[in-house]
C-alpha cells in the first residue's frame, strides 16, 4: 500500500480549507484517509499562525513508515523543518514574449530613450 501525505479539500464554495491527511494513494482526494495530521487555511494571511497547523510527531511517524508527501505538502514540511525542502526545477519560459515581440519592445525602448 503506497501512502501519501496530501491535502483533502473541505470548506464551502469559494472558501477553501484543507485537511492534511495520510491516505492510500489509490483513494480519492476527498475520500477515505487513514489519519488527519494537520490543516491548511489559504484564506488566512501568510504570516498568520493558524494558516498551517501540523502534528509534528505523527508526520514524522508516517514519514518513517514510508509515506510520500505531495509537492504542496512537501513545501509545508520543508518550511516547518520536518523534511528537507523540495527542489523544484526552473519553470518553463512559455509565457515570455516571443522573438519578434522582444525585438519590437527593444526598438520601442531605443526610440523612447
Amino acid at each position: 500500500m503506497a501512502l501519501k501525505i496530501r491535502l483533502a479539500r473541505a470548506g464551502a464554495k469559494k472558501r477553501p480549507y484543507y485537511h492534511i491527511v495520510v491516505a492510500d494513494s489509490r483513494s480519492p482526494r476527498d475520500g477515505r484517509f487513514i489519519e488527519k495530521v494537520g490543516s491548511y487555511n489559504p484564506m488566512l494571511p501568510s504570516d498568520h499562525a493558524d494558516r498551517i497547523r501540523l502534528s509534528d510527531d505523527r508526520i514524522a511517524h508516517w514519514l518513517s513508515e514510508g509515506a510520500m508527501a505531495t509537492d504542496r505538502v512537501a513545501k509545508f514540511l520543508g518550511k516547518a523543518g520536518l523534511a528537507p525542502m523540495p527542489v523544484f526545477p526552473e519553470q518553463p519560459k512559455q509565457s515570455a514574449p516571443k522573438k519578434k515581440a522582444q525585438e519590437r519592445a527593444a526598438a520601442a525602448a531605443a526610440a523612447a530613450g
